[in-house]
C-alpha cells in the first residue's frame, strides 16, 4: 500500500517473478487511476485541517476536565465520539479515492484518538509539502518568464535552477512518503484492506506452489535412489544366483541356489511394493483411508492404536494427504524416536479433517527434515495447516488440518 497514488504502484507482491509476478501484479493493482488517488491526497489535507480544528478547539475545551481522574473516562468518551466522526470520513476517502475496502472494526477511544492525532499530523504535513510545492512551482514559472525576456541571463540563474530542481525532487519524495505514512496509519487502525489481504494470499499460494514443485523432486529423486540402491542392487544379486545355479553341475548345490533366488525374489517383491506404497497407495482406491491406515498399523513395528472418526469419505487429494502425512509421522516414529507405542487420531466435520500422530519417542524432531519438509509442503497444498511439536525428550505430535471443501 505504500506510495499509493504513485503512478506506476502496481502493488506487485514481493519475491514473485515471471507469470506468477505479473498475474499478482494485475490482482493486487490500485483499482483507480493516479489522478484519482492523488485527488484524494489533496481531499486528505482538508480532512486534516478539520482534525486539527477539532482538537484545537473541542480538544482545548475538554482538556481540564481529561487532566482530572474523576472526570476523565467522560471527557474521553465525548472526545472520541467526534473523533469517530471523522475516522469515519478517513474510511470513506481510503475507500472512494484509493479502492481500500477495510473489515469491520470497531476501535476503543483511545485508538481513535491516537489515530486522528497521528493521521493530523501526517495530513498537516502533507499540506505544507503541498504548499512548498506550489511556492516553487510559482518561483519556477517567474524564473522561465525573466529567462525568456533576457536569454542571457540564463548562465546566473542557473545555479538556482538547479537548486529548485534539487528541491523539486526532495519535494516529491516527501509527498510519498507521506502518502505511505497515512497508508500505513489507515492499516495499522483498521485493519489490512480486501487489497492487501489478496496481495499476502497470492504471496502464500506463489510459495506453496514453489513447496509442492520442491517436494515433487525431492520424491523423484527418493524413488530413483529406492530404486538404484535398493530393487536394482537385488536384481543384479537374483540374476547372479540364477546365473550359478544354471552352471553349477550339482543338483544339490543348484537346488540351494535356487532356493536363495527364490527368497531374493521375494524381499525385491517386498521392496518394489514399499516403493509403490510410497508412490500411492493402491489401498486407498481399493479399501479407502481406514483400511490403508489399517495397513500402516499391521507393518509397524511398534503397538499402534489408531481411532478414525470420519463422517463422509473424503476428497482424494485430502485423502492421500492424510495417508501421507500417518506414514511420515509412524516411520519417523519408528525409525528415529525410539517410541514404545503410537497414537494416531483421525478425525472429522464435513468441512476439515484433523489427523494427528504422537509418540512418546525422545523428541527432537527436525521441522526442516526433509521428510517432515515434504509433508508440509504437501499439507500447504491443499491450504491445509501443519504443526510439530516435538520437545527434547518428548513426546512428540505431529497435527494436520487439511480443509476438505
Amino acid at each position: 500500500m505504500e506510495g499509493d497514488f504513485a503512478d506506476g504502484a502496481t502493488g506487485h507482491v514481493p519475491g514473485l517473478t515471471g507469470p506468477w509476478r505479473e498475474e499478482a501484479g494485475d490482482a493486487v493493482a490500485h483499482p483507480y487511476p493516479w489522478p484519482r488517488r492523488a485527488a484524494g491526497a489533496l481531499l486528505g489535507c482538508f480532512t486534516a485541517l478539520a482534525g486539527l480544528l477539532y482538537f484545537a478547539v473541542p480538544g482545548a475545551l475538554s482538556l481540564p476536565f481529561a487532566l482530572w481522574p474523576r472526570t476523565r473516562p467522560r471527557a474521553l468518551a465525548l472526545l472520541s465520539a467526534g473523533a469517530r466522526g471523522l475516522t469515519g470520513l478517513e474510511r470513506v476517502r481510503r475507500s472512494v479515492f484509493y479502492g481500500d475496502v477495510f473489515p469491520a472494526h470497531h476501535a476503543c477511544d483511545r485508538d481513535v484518538l491516537r489515530y486522528l492525532a497521528a493521521r493530523t499530523g501526517a495530513g498537516i504535513l502533507f499540506a505544507g509539502v503541498v504548499a512548498l510545492l506550489g511556492y516553487g512551482a510559482v518561483l519556477a514559472g517567474l524564473l522561465a518568464s525573466g529567462i525568456a525576456r533576457d536569454p542571457a541571463d540564463w548562465l546566473r540563474l542557473l545555479p538556482q535552477a538547479a537548486l529548485g530542481g534539487l528541491l523539486l525532487f526532495l519535494d516529491l519524495q516527501g509527498l510519498f512518503s507521506l502518502n505511505a505514512l497515512d497508508a500505513r496509519l489507515a492499516r495499522d487502525h483498521f485493519g489490512p484492506s480486501e487489497r492487501e489481504l489478496l496481495k499476502r494470499r497470492i504471496a502464500e499460494l506463489a510459495d506453496s506452489r514453489a513447496g509442492v514443485l520442491r517436494a515433487v523432486d525431492a520424491e523423484r529423486r527418493r524413488i530413483e535412489r529406492d530404486l538404484h540402491d535398493g530393487v536394482q542392487q537385488r536384481l543384479v544379486a537374483l540374476a547372479m544366483l540364477l546365473g550359478r545355479a544354471r552352471r553349477n553341475r550339482t543338483p544339490e548345490q543348484a537346488e540351494a541356489l535356487l532356493q536363495q533366488a527364490h527368497q531374493a525374489s521375494q524381499e525385491v517383491l517386498t521392496e518394489l511394493r514399499e516403493v509403490a506404497w510410497r508412490v500411492y497407495p493402491s489401498a486407498l482406491d481399493d479399501l479407502g483411508l481406514e483400511e490403508a491406515l489399517g495397513g500402516v498399523a499391521q507393518r509397524c513395528g511398534i503397538p499402534l492404536h489408531m481411532e478414525f472418526a470420519l463422517p463422509l469419505p473424503l476428497p482424494r487429494p485430502v485423502e492421500t494427504a492424510a495417508y501421507f502425512v500417518v506414514c511420515e509421522a509412524v516411520t519417523n516414529a519408528a525409525k528415529h524416536s525410539g517410541a514404545t507405542r503410537i497414537r494416531v487420531a483421525v478425525e472429522g466435520d464435513g468441512g476439515q479433517v484433523s489427523v494427528s500422530v504422537r509418540d512418546n519417542g525422545t523428541g527432537g524432531a527436525d521441522p526442516l527434515g526433509g521428510g517432515l519438509s515434504g509433508l508440509r509442503s504437501r499439507v500447504d497444498a491443499l491450504d491445509g495447516r501443519l504443526r510439530i511439536d516435538s520437545p527434547c525428550g518428548g513426546p512428540t505430535t505431529i497435527t494436520a488440518e487439511l480443509p476438505c471443501a
